[in-house]
């Protein structure tokens, strides 16, 4: 019995108001296929993208579509609003939080202009993945609609 110990469950909160979907349902290959890592999307009913995990930001690109959040617990998370929003280079994205600050989950990132990148991108969809340099045995995915800070996966 000693032997077997039950790994942690560390959960990733939503980070936008929205509708869950299964990473396979966004319309881009490269996350549809995993290529980055597995994990959900959220289709946004709100603008502000705040952190998913408990860490620090490890990650903002430079045009402000994507950020990613490091755990102290082997767990990365990344947030890309929208699909093929790097071409907006950076139109519609305000970043509120800076690379290397200390964040808690719920704590703002990045706001977006929604109406902008429905208009000019090519979806609003926002992939929410755990990536390849994470320590991962199982995802369970909570698809469903979700508020900002609502359990959307379960990593294990």
């Amino acid at each position: 019995m000693f032997g077997l110990f039950k790994r942690k469950i560390r959960e990733v909160y939503a980070p936008v108001d929205g509708q869950v979907v299964d990473i396979s349902e966004v319309p881009d290959e490269v996350f549809a296929g995993k290529m980055v890592g597995d994990g959900v999307a959220i289709m946004p009913a709100g603008d502000t993208f705040c952190a998913p995990i408990d860490g620090v930001v490890s990650k903002i690109f430079s045009t402000n579509h994507a950020f990613s959040i490091q755990s102290d617990k082997d767990l990365e998370v990344m947030v890309h609003i929208g699909l093929e929003t790097v071409a907006l280079q950076g139109e519609g994205f305000e970043r509120i939080a800076e690379e290397g600050a200390k964040v808690e989950a719920g704590d703002p990132v990045i706001k977006a202009d929604l109406s902008y990148l429905s208009e000019h991108a090519k979806s609003t969809i926002t992939p929410i993945v755990v990536t390849e340099s994470s320590d991962v045995r199982e995802i369970e995915k909570k698809l469903r609609i979700v508020k900002q800070g609502d359990v959307i996966m379960e990593v294990q």
